[in-house]
């Protein structure tokens, strides 16, 4: 028995009467082409959406939209690749009804309508709110590093540059008494005191250099510079990322599907809770929401403003790594009492309050109240609360909030676990279903602009599993 054979090449075939035919109905590209056929492109402002009547006429601003979103959808992300589809894709060749942009044109189109493609997403979620997708009652936020397009060489930290500057003087010293020695005897194999001068005119050069990227720091009132993408930052080596940005979804509990997302260049996540959680609730359109995040969101400020915008927040307790790792007593072991402003310490003392400081951290200055005791000297657990004379308790005016906070938490506790299941797989899809683990573009709008297009792809992706292609439409009309 022999193999299956295909067809021979120069064999005249009869091919189906229209492209239409190659494209099943349950076909994702049928609800893409529905979808961005239902919006006002002068409403959203897409550059050429109103073509002029003198001129070559421009690509319709919806064919680039179907293109661009079509990509997200199947891991082509590249304009050069996009380009490409649109010879040798029948779905693509299909969609765009066989116009053929060059990669130019593809990428000139996400550059200039950046601003535009957060509006895109909020369309898709208006349809999904109409098809009763969102839950409305529960939301998880959470943020993840993605790489951008600067080598983690090309970034400069303020103390990086002072090593550097530090590194140079020392060697023009060095260089200077070699020369100093060369004047007092001649050496025919050693280095000449011309070579030592160039070396010495090269490292002032270099110096200049440094000193100016130090300048422009200081200027900016930032801690590090990036050149080849000047809005990424350096994050610490436990990310993985090197230079890169810090991207921020809030999802929905019902189908795990996108609210909101946001990208940011801040290190940390320490003041992103209230901003997501607001602008995840007014894009649900409702009156009251719960929030859960990772203790990386917990803030006293943050869980205040929540409360001010009627927003429940759920976050673990942070404790204090430093005397955590020393095995000494945290904060939380220390219970607070509200009627006498005191805090009562686990041998039972109280610390009164003494005064009440303003103090910088993490680069911003916020109102501290101290608490102290003096009984700290005659205590028989003072080796496992502190390594001081005395063991000193802080407190912000808004840690009324956490406390509130931390009650509700001991009432629900399991809603701290919910957060994973709901929102730390939706990361794990866009950077390896999506294959999307750095970003393509430079600038922060312009990477917003693209993690945009990946939240949309994954809505998308997400909707016609649960919901199929027909039944999308449908919704549509």
């Amino acid at each position: 028995m022999g193999h299956k054979k295909g067809e021979p090449r120069e064999q005249i075939i009869l091919f189906p009467d229209t492209i239409d035919d190659y494209i099943e109905e349950n076909n994702p590209v049928r609800f893409l082409d529905a979808f961005i056929e239902n919006l006002d492109m002068l409403k959203l402002e897409f550059k050429y959406a109103d073509p002029m009547s003198t001129g070559r006429p421009p690509y319709d601003p919806k064919d680039l939209l179907k293109l661009y979103i079509y990509g997200y959808l199947n891991r082509v992300r590249t304009s050069r690749r996009l380009e490409k589809e649109t010879h040798r894709n029948i779905e693509v060749i299909w969609l765009m009804r066989g116009l053929k942009p060059d990669f130019k044109t593809i990428a000139d189109f996400r550059k200039n309508n950046r601003k535009v493609f957060k509006e895109i997403f909020r369309e898709f979620n208006i349809l999904c709110r109409k098809m009763n997708l969102f839950g409305n009652e529960l939301l998880a936020i959470d943020g993840s590093k993605f790489k951008a397009s600067n080598n983690l060489g090309k970034n400069y930290t303020e103390t990086l540059l002072k090593t550097k500057l530090k590194e140079i003087d020392k060697k023009i010293d060095e260089y200077f008494q070699d020369m100093d020695e060369l004047d007092e005897k001649e050496n025919e194999d050693s280095i000449s005191s011309e070579e030592l001068k160039e070396k010495i005119l090269d490292l002032r050069d270099e110096k200049e250099y440094y000193q100016e990227l130090s300048d422009k720091i200081k200027s900016k009132g930032e801690s590090q510079i990036s050149l080849t993408d000047p809005d990424s930052r350096a994050y610490p080596r436990k990310y993985k990322v090197g230079v890169g940005y810090n991207a921020q979804i809030a999802a929905d509990d019902k189908h795990h599907l996108i609210v909101e997302q946001e990208v940011t260049n801040k290190v940390t996540d320490v003041d992103e809770l209230s901003k997501m959680a607001i602008k995840a609730k007014e894009e649900l359109s409702v009156d009251k929401v719960k929030v859960v995040a990772d203790a990386g969101y917990t803030n006293a400020k943050e869980i205040e403003s929540c409360d001010e915008a009627n927003i429940e927040a759920y976050t673990p307790r942070r404790h204090s790594s430093r005397n955590e790792n020393r095995g000494l007593y945290t904060k939380d072991v220390f219970k607070y009492d509200k009627g006498k402003d005191c805090y009562i310490c686990p041998a039972g003392n109280i610390l009164n309050r003494k005064f009440q400081y303003n103090e910088k951290r993490r680069n911003k200055r916020r109102d501290l109240i101290y608490y102290t005791t003096t009984m700290c000297s005659d205590c028989r657990i003072r080796k496992s609360c502190t390594t001081d004379k005395i063991r000193r308790i802080t407190r912000s005016p808004e840690d009324h909030a956490l406390d509130a906070m931390y009650e509700r938490i001991k009432k629900n506790p399991d809603i701290i676990n919910k957060r994973k299941e709901i929102v730390e797989h939706i990361f794990g899809t866009i950077k390896f279903w999506n294959e999307q683990d750095h970003f393509l573009m430079r600038g922060l709008e312009k990477v917003k602009a693209e993690f945009c297009l990946s939240a949309l792809s994954y809505n998308i992706t997400r909707v016609i599993n649960i919901v199929g292609v027909k039944r999308m439409i449908e919704a549509l009309n």
